[in-house]
């Protein structure tokens, strides 16, 4: 199919030529009758060379005083540069990876708390509130540090409320974990799980604190400065609970 152009430019380039024969037909007395006493081959050659000469015309077409026009303007046509930008061009988002330490387990460890499966769904359905859907982040970290995360996620439902605390919906902590200046704050549910995981395997388990007890009693001890309620009496029992419910 001729593009809008290449027709322009055919049809008055057949206009042109009609306007260079016309007079010649009309000089042989055939202006008035093509079809009857003019030569058709005559004809189609003096059109022809009339259009060879607008083609040669051509070769000046968009200079006006001597300047060059653009291409652009002389033919109202625009071709989008290759190192133009596309609006709806794809942009990756760079996704930040959580600095996990390694920490081993060492000979020390001699509790029955080292990583076991557990059943996903029974875990996933048991974490409520800001621990919905921590599931997969709670033994991720058992797997990480060796650890079952029926005793991660026990630690943090006991800590949080299962997931409704202020400590856990304003800071995103759900183990109690301190830092220089109090409750320590975290970017993510996910980094304290997996800071809570971290710690629980350095500090405790290959420290030789191998039962719940053993655990509490550093971890949560009864009379703490920082337990001016007597939370930390309840500690050990409720942990036990939520760990024996899970497992």
């Amino acid at each position: 199919m001729t593009s809008p152009i290449s027709s322009n430019w055919f049809y008055y380039t057949a206009m042109s030529s009609m306007a260079k024969v016309m007079p010649a037909l009309n000089q042989t007395g055939n202006a008035n009758s093509i079809s009857g006493a003019a030569n058709p081959t005559s004809f189609f050659m003096m059109l022809m060379t009339a259009m060879m000469e607008n083609l040669e015309d051509t070769d000046t077409v968009g200079t006006q005083m001597g300047e060059t026009l653009p291409f652009s303007q002389t033919t109202q046509l625009t071709t989008p540069s290759l190192s133009t930008p596309m609006t709806n061009s794809y942009n990756p988002i760079t996704i930040q990876h959580i600095n996990k330490i390694d920490v081993s387990t060492t000979a020390g460890d001699t509790s029955d708390f080292k990583f076991k499966p557990m059943q996903f769904l029974k875990l996933d359905n048991s974490l409520e509130g800001k621990l919905s859907g921590m599931a997969s982040h709670f033994i991720d970290a058992g797997k990480k540090y060796d650890i079952h995360p029926g005793l991660l996620s026990a630690i943090a439902i006991h800590e949080t409320g299962n997931g409704s605390s202020k400590a856990v919906n304003e800071k995103n902590n759900v183990a109690g974990m301190m830092g220089k200046n109090g409750l320590r704050s975290y970017a993510s549910v996910e980094d304290s799980i997996f800071d809570m995981a971290r710690n629980l395997r350095q500090n405790y388990l290959n420290q030789g604190k191998d039962t719940i007890v053993k655990i509490g009693a550093k971890y949560a001890p009864v009379g703490a400065a920082n337990d001016p309620t007597g939370l930390n009496n309840h500690w050990t029992q409720g942990v036990n609970r939520y760990y024996n419910s899970l497992t």
